[in-house]
């Protein structure tokens, strides 16, 4: 008999960094790479937008504590999944950078569009527009790994 998600028994998952620690190496250098020339502010942002697309409980858990330690308000953390009605709670810079991201993220509607990435184009130097797709594809990357292994957060 064939076992529903429902009824399935949790079943121990990988500790894929113990394992494979070289992923987790490049994978580091990766972060660290692309978070280069990349405002600590818009790379917060990238990584939560992508990680509440994604469901990615623990990176939404690092990354919205790594951005309240850096001063982010409570209201702006609150309305990162719906920054395009927020009015001008962000900058064009973010909101370009969250729609770039989103579109990065969820890609079942096709292809980054013009529109999307020419708001980026427009917002960032091309070395950011670099970064800032370098941002969102490793939070893509990372959300994806920790939805294999259920990474959960850390109780605080």
């Amino acid at each position: 008999m064939t076992q529903t998600l429902e009824t399935a028994k949790a079943v121990d998952r990988l500790k894929i960094y113990k394992v494979s620690p070289e992923l987790y190496d490049a994978m580091m250098t990766l972060s660290n790479s692309a978070a280069k020339d990349v405002d600590p502010t818009i790379a917060e942002l990238i990584k939560i937008r992508a990680s509440q697309i994604n469901r990615c409980a623990f990176c939404l858990d690092m990354h919205t504590h790594d951005a309240r330690e850096n001063g982010e308000s409570e209201q702006r953390l609150s309305l990162i999944a719906a920054w395009e009605e927020a009015g001008d709670l962000f900058t064009e810079r973010e909101q370009a950078a969250l729609a770039l991201t989103e579109a990065i993220t969820d890609l079942s509607h096709g292809p980054v569009s013009d529109a999307v990435y020419a708001r980026a184009a427009a917002a960032f130097t091309e070395r950011e527009l670099g970064q800032v797709i370098s941002m969102a594809v490793t939070i893509n990357a990372w959300n994806r790994i920790n939805a294999v292994v259920q990474a959960a957060p850390p109780r605080r």
